[in-house]
């Protein structure tokens, strides 16, 4: 009976192991999203996303509407890489992680800074596939307020 207990230990410890080094592997793909985005990296911005990725963003009208509207990832990517005057800081924390063989999902709530001035608040939730052996963005859809942040 010990024997089996200490295999079973055994099993949960390495099932732990592998479950943190993913998560740590899908952090990575999303902290170089927003390195990227500080930087104004468009080519690694760009190795971020599959090719068949998309974004999405929750709009809430004043007249209370509500509306999702979707971004070219390569929009998304060229703005980035252009020109501009103050840095593009997201700055996130990390909610719920899910990990299942090539599937991940993150939930990241975050503080959008242009400059040192903030812009507004919100979540990401992430979805990204393992393709190749790498770590990419199939999918985000995001909310936006410009007060009362989490």
């Amino acid at each position: 009976m010990r024997n089996f207990c200490l295999a079973i230990l055994l099993l949960l410890a390495h099932q732990l192991f592998a479950q943190s080094k993913e998560e740590a592997s899908v952090k990575a793909c999303i902290d170089q999203l927003f390195t990227a985005m500080r930087t104004g990296d468009s080519s690694l911005l760009a190795e971020c996303f599959s090719p068949t990725a998309l974004l999405q963003t929750i709009v809430s009208h004043q007249d209370g509407s509500t509306e999702v509207k979707t971004e070219p990832v390569q929009l998304f990517v060229s703005s980035v890489g252009k020109p501009h005057k103050e840095v593009y800081d997201e700055r996130i924390s990390y909610g719920s992680i899910l990990v299942d063989d090539n599937l991940a999902s993150v939930w990241t709530p975050y503080q959008f800074y242009l400059g040192e001035k903030f812009s507004h608040c919100g979540v990401n939730a992430f979805q990204l596939v393992k393709l190749n052996g790498r770590w990419k963005i199939q999918y985000i859809i995001d909310t936006r307020r410009k007060g009362d942040c989490l």
